[in-house]
């Protein structure tokens, strides 16, 4: 029995774990509190079959260094609570039959999420595979870009925490809470710079599988583009929910980029991209 094997098999366990746990509580939001979790199983199993190959040990540490800041974040929201389902599965549930969303959890939320989080640690396949090979400054570099993603990732999320904290203060005090989305630091650049640094993340660890066989072009790279593909959906459903509730949401994302931070656009050009 090789690694990509003992993967796969967790892989179908967890899959069907948190099929059955929603099904039995009713509440959709098991594959997202494993999402951070499984991936580090995963690469360390990899990293073991190696014989603690360098690289992968290297991989594995990157990962676990991610899980532990995205377990922590999932935590401190309420995410592993009962009653701490993500809202957009409520929002779907209103737009779907019930039928048609329990299909939508099946072969969506639970399988093929679950295979997702297999496929994007799949670079560590490749790696295991050229195991042996020795690190270089490659290998450095790309350590480098994925613990300044991280921590990009850890800024924006405690930003969007502390503002989620003030707006729930204001409600509270019987104050409507103006802006009512956040709109400063990174999200003035980007409206999900969490989305971007996450994302960045995992092409960063596709890098790993470059670096260890000099070939740019492997079919593990399938991992980080359906991870894209993952984000842009997200994207479009949860801006949909946010313009329904934002009056002013139209114009924040005419002034500033979807994902990648980048500069705002003046309110003349936001003007003429609402008109």
């Amino acid at each position: 029995m090789g690694p990509l094997l003992v993967c796969l098999i967790i892989g179908a366990a967890v899959t069907a774990a948190t099929w059955v746990a929603s099904l039995v509580t009713r509440e959709y939001s098991w594959v997202d509190r494993i999402w951070s979790i499984v991936p580090v199983a995963y690469v360390w199993v990899f990293a073991g079959w190696s014989g603690l190959d360098a690289r992968l040990v290297l991989m594995a540490s990157l990962v676990t260094l991610w899980g532990i800041r995205l377990t922590f974040n999932f935590a401190r929201k309420g995410g592993y609570r009962p009653g701490g389902e993500d809202h957009r599965w409520a929002v779907l549930r209103g737009r779907m039959s019930p039928g048609q969303f329990q299909l939508f959890n099946l072969c969506f939320i639970s399988i093929s999420q679950n295979a997702l989080i297999l496929f994007f640690c799949l670079p560590a396949y490749t790696a295991y595979e050229a195991a042996g090979t020795p690190l270089g400054v490659w290998d450095v570099t790309l350590t480098i870009l994925f613990v300044a993603f991280l921590i990009g990732e850890t800024i924006a999320d405690q930003q969007q925490w502390a503002f989620h904290r003030w707006k729930a203060a204001e409600h509270a005090a019987g104050r409507p809470p103006r802006p009512g989305f956040l709109q400063s630091g990174l999200f003035r650049v980007s409206r999900h710079p969490n989305y971007f640094f996450e994302q960045a993340q995992w092409w960063v660890f596709y890098g790993f599988a470059v670096a260890a066989t000099g070939a740019w072009l492997h079919w593990t790279i399938a991992g980080a583009a359906l991870l894209t593909l993952l984000f842009i959906g997200s994207t479009v459903f949860t801006e949909s929910i946010s313009r329904s509730k934002y009056p002013d949401y139209d114009e924040y994302r005419a002034r500033t980029s979807a994902i990648v931070p980048w500069f705002p656009r003046s309110r003349a050009a936001a003007d003429e991209r609402t008109a």
